[in-house]
């Protein structure tokens, strides 16, 4: 999976002369959280979160009246607020790059450059933008949330053959494998994989998977 399969193309955009009542607008509108600033040519110059605007408000705005507010806000441009210094991504980046870029630098979305051509001299535009909502929205997926199964987590030798071996046992008694994910456990030299699977009764299953030698079923539940 690579970042163009699941990012939002073609994003809302505003202008660095937008005053910043306008962002706020259409921000609000539009019901995003994230708004890419590009210039006259469509180059992207910035980014305007909702955070970078709560930061142009005074520190106590409990001694301004709405009306007072609003007409001060009117008076800054985007250029005034936005982020200058913006991480972009690649549209061909495996999507767990952006999920590790975006979970180092505590960042909730990355604008995505393409199109760019080295032969011709063309630079990459702006494609479209991922957010940390798309990398909930793919966890579900990849977990499965949405399709019922019996839910396994087991812990398992972390060597090779050891997933093959779990899922040939389920195979076996007819069981499809519908979700596969797993990560290192706190245990050195083990691993814990979290399964999904259906046309095997859960009463049944754990049976299925105790006939593993090294493996431990850690969690089992219908969902």
């Amino acid at each position: 999976m690579l970042v163009k399969d699941r990012m939002t193309p073609e994003p809302i955009c505003g202008q660095p002369e937008m005053p910043v009542t306008d962002a706020q607008t259409l921000m609000r509108e539009k019901n995003i959280r994230h708004l890419p600033i590009v210039d006259g040519e469509g180059k992207l110059v910035g980014l305007v979160t909702q955070r970078s605007l709560l930061r142009t408000l005074p520190s106590d705005v409990s001694h301004f009246s709405r009306f007072e507010i609003s007409y001060v806000l009117g008076k800054i441009k985007v250029r005034d607020v936005m982020v200058k210094e913006v991480t972009t991504i690649d549209e061909n980046t495996p999507i767990e790059e952006a999920a590790r870029i975006m979970a180092d630098r505590r960042i909730g979305c990355l604008p995505v450059m393409g199109g760019g051509d080295p032969a011709t001299g063309s630079k990459p535009r702006l494609v479209g933008i991922i957010t940390d909502n798309d990398l909930f929205t793919i966890m579900v997926d990849l977990l499965g949330a949405r399709r019922a199964g019996v839910r396994v987590t087991v812990l398992q030798p972390d060597r090779p053959g050891e997933i093959a071996r779990l899922s040939t046992a389920i195979a076996r008694k007819g069981g499809n494998l519908t979700v596969i994910v797993g990560y290192p456990a706190p245990e050195p030299g083990m691993w814990i994989s979290v399964v999904k699977i259906t046309n095997i009764p859960r009463e049944h299953l754990g049976a299925v998977i105790g006939e593993l030698e090294d493996v431990r079923i850690l969690d089992m539940r219908e969902i």
